[in-house]
């Protein structure tokens, strides 16, 4: 029988062949497929082990910006409390407390000074102890995935690169002392002028209170408002009223008296139809008119904040002061010739004088219409050319010096009259000069002591910003792992086939892998510094008075680290809001102010607080950045691997020695936990805050010998294995 066949060629026989082939070649496909993926597996261990090696840096990381944020945190409690002392100093109500104040600042100077260094020497320890951390978390790792149905028997180790950190540099600021020494020298002199400048500034304000309410304040009971009010209808804005003396000025009172007697001057009428009430008139419009002149012409008010110089010119208030005044001098009252009678002639007794002794005599009168003057007006002289030619008086207006006189004697001398209480402002204005005098010397020697201090205050905030905790830990480049699975594994796996070899098994297989950090541009880590901070605030406790506020201020603080310079701001305000500052030399409240401003000219801003998250590299990325022999060795194995792989085992086995001394060499004696360091905030009788970190798990669970098993057990299956694939 022939096999069948067409007219194209077809056979039964090449269609067995072909079906036999495909068969064949599909079998042997997934056979070499199934073998790949299993040998691929143990890459996929390596990149976790890896990972799980670098994670330990970042976690590291996280800690070294712990031991930072309290560094930071201290410098800025310390140096805001220092300023809330200066502050304090320049008040005598805060005086007792700035002293307190200063103390706890030099106290969390101190402390700061000491955390400092002991987390120094504590991350020192930590980060020479990372290598072992890394390669005990990736041997756990790679633990973790034996026990499945394909018996793997994963051990894994990781480097670090560089294996060795830099030496941790941890500086402190040295302006901070600087200013502790100035404040200890200029402290007790700022106190005393301070406390001058508050009694003189006292004594002032008590002078601007009685003008005020001699001027205003005491309306509706007679002041110099109610008197320009009642007595000729001063109203609006020439006789203004102020219902508090923080609005009110000597200004105000001066222009009120100037309006008054300009008004007084145009409004005011005789008492009565007498000629002796018409006199008495007539005078005291000469009275306003010399008033009027006087307050415009002499009369001023010159105030700022810083000085204040005033005249409220003195009104006569008898015949004494009159005479001194151009009231006396003016010529301005008329005289005229008027017959004089009983005036006996020159060398005649005394008697009755005759008909024919009657004399003509110059007359001074108070004005010109007085109906005493039967003569014409010869010339107009003065109060005092009448005294001096001892002139007769008028009989009918009865015109004297002491006629004006008693003008203003009367409103003077009572409550009652305008001129009363002007002289009560013009005196306290008076008063109220010198003790702003006395006040001004005081107060600018505080102001001068105190601006240097804060200049100080101000450096030593943009050191201590600048001068902080800095690390370049191990693992800083990157972290590789070395991976190898020694389960034995049949290489038919339950797919046994007539088609591909089934016998045999698959034997160890290895990978090595690498991972770095990369910022990864989330809040995670602002998050995790928070809730460690947050813990560090919980354990401050609550104290009152000067601790409380320094307490107070280092809470905020601890916020600086990731929120910038409005958390230290907050505490500020904060402090200034628990300090009676308020005094009446108002040095106080400039005080806060330049403390205020000190902290906007320090420009803290938040730190970089992003996570680091490890991400898988190349190796050859990560080794290339090490300039040690892991970095050239591990180059150099990957290139002879590819080349020549029975002659790299010395080399790669080499490496791991090293590896194995470093990640060793400084675990020795590590409990459970590591103790960073301690926060002694108010000195060494104060609360301390004990700063710690756990083991990782698998740390505790790897000791040194078990973590040198792993390394022989690694170097023995890659001495073994001669055929392996190429390290990826």
């Amino acid at each position: 029988m022939r096999p069948f066949r067409d007219e194209k060629g077809f056979t039964t026989t090449s269609m067995v062949l072909s079906m036999l082939i495909t068969l064949a070649l599909v079998f042997t496909a997934a056979q070499v497929y199934r073998v790949n993926s299993v040998a691929a597996e143990v890459q996929d261990v390596a990149d976790a082990a890896a990972l799980a090696a670098e994670n330990q840096v970042a976690e590291f990381m996280i800690v070294a910006r712990f031991c930072d944020a309290v560094v930071l945190s201290l410098s800025l409690a310390g140096l805001t409390a220092c300023g809330l002392g200066i502050a304090a100093l320049c008040t005598p109500a805060t005086a007792e407390l700035s002293e307190k104040l200063i103390e706890a600042g030099k106290n969390l100077i101190d402390a700061r000074d000491k955390f400092s260094d002991r987390s120094k020497r504590a991350l020192d320890k930590l980060q020479r102890a990372l290598p072992f951390f890394a390669a005990a978390c990736a041997a756990g790792v790679s633990a973790a995935n034996n026990g499945d149905s394909a018996g793997s028997n994963y051990i894994g180790v990781g480097l670090l690169v560089p294996s060795k950190g830099e030496p941790i540099v941890a500086d402190v600021s040295g302006a901070a002392d600087e200013l502790l020494g100035e404040i200890d020298s200029k402290a007790d002199d700022i106190r005393e002028k301070a406390r001058e400048a508050e009694e003189a500034s006292q004594k002032a304000n008590a002078a601007k209170m009685e003008a005020f309410l001699r001027d205003c304040g005491d309306n509706p009971a007679y002041c110099m408002y109610e008197r320009a009010a009642t007595l000729i209808g001063m109203s609006g804005s020439r006789n203004p009223l102020y219902s508090s003396v923080d609005a009110w000025s000597f200004s105000v009172a001066l222009a009120r008296a100037q309006n008054y007697y300009v008004d007084r001057y145009e409004k005011d009428e005789a008492t009565g139809g007498t000629p002796e009430d018409i006199a008495r008139w007539h005078l005291r419009l000469d009275f306003y008119k010399y008033a009027d002149d006087l307050l415009h012409r002499e009369g001023y008010v010159h105030e700022t904040g810083d000085s204040f110089q005033a005249n409220f010119p003195h009104l006569p208030s008898n015949t004494d002061e009159m005479r001194q005044t151009s009231l006396y001098t003016s010529a301005v009252y008329p005289i005229t010739e008027e017959p004089v009678s009983g005036v006996a002639p020159d060398g005649a007794a005394g008697g009755e004088a005759a008909p024919d002794d009657t004399e003509v005599m110059p007359v001074m009168h108070a004005w010109a219409g007085c109906p005493g003057a039967t003569g014409p007006v010869t010339v107009y002289n003065s109060i005092a050319y009448m005294e001096s030619a001892n002139l007769p008086t008028c009989p009918v207006c009865g015109f004297t010096a002491a006629s004006m006189g008693k003008v203003a004697a009367a409103s003077t001398s009572i409550d009652n009259g305008f001129e009363y209480h002007y002289e009560a402002v013009a005196r306290a204005a008076f008063d109220y000069q010198v003790a702003r005098e006395r006040a001004d010397g005081p107060k600018a020697a505080v102001k001068g002591e105190a601006e240097g201090l804060f200049g100080k205050l101000v450096e030593a905030f943009k050191e201590s910003i600048d001068k902080r905790i800095e690390v370049a830990p191990p693992g800083r480049f990157g972290a590789i792992s070395f991976v190898v699975n020694a389960g034995d594994v049949p290489v038919a796996g339950g797919f046994a086939n007539g088609f591909a070899t089934s016998g045999g098994s698959i034997g160890p297989r290895a990978a090595i892998s690498a991972a770095t950090l990369i910022d990864e541009g989330s809040d995670e880590g602002r998050t995790v510094l928070n809730s460690a901070l947050d813990g560090l605030r919980e354990n401050g406790g609550v104290a009152v008075g000067a601790f409380g506020i320094v307490l107070d201020v280092w809470s905020n603080a601890l916020s600086a680290y990731s929120n910038g310079i409005g958390a230290v701001t907050g505490g500020v305000e904060s402090g200034l809001n628990s300090l009676p500052l308020v005094g009446a030399s108002g040095l106080g409240t400039w005080a806060a102010d330049k403390l205020r401003g000190a902290l906007d000219d320090v420009g803290l801003q938040p730190a970089k607080l992003e996570a680091l998250k490890p991400v898988l590299v190349n190796s050859s990325h990560v080794a290339a950045k090490d300039d040690g022999r892991l970095g050239s060795g591990l180059t150099a194995v990957k290139q002879q691997v590819l080349a020549h792989p029975l002659y790299s085992t010395d080399l790669f086995s080499a490496l791991l020695t090293d590896a194995e001394r470093t990640a060793i060499e400084q675990v020795s004696g590590l409990g459970d936990e590591i103790e960073i360091a301690s926060i002694e905030l108010l000195g060494d009788g104060g609360p301390s805050i004990p700063i710690t970190i756990p083991l990782p798990d698998k740390v505790k669970q790897y000791g040194i010998g078990v973590l040198q098993g792993l390394f022989d057990r690694i170097r023995a299956y890659h001495a073994e294995t001669t055929e392996v694939r190429a390290w990826e």
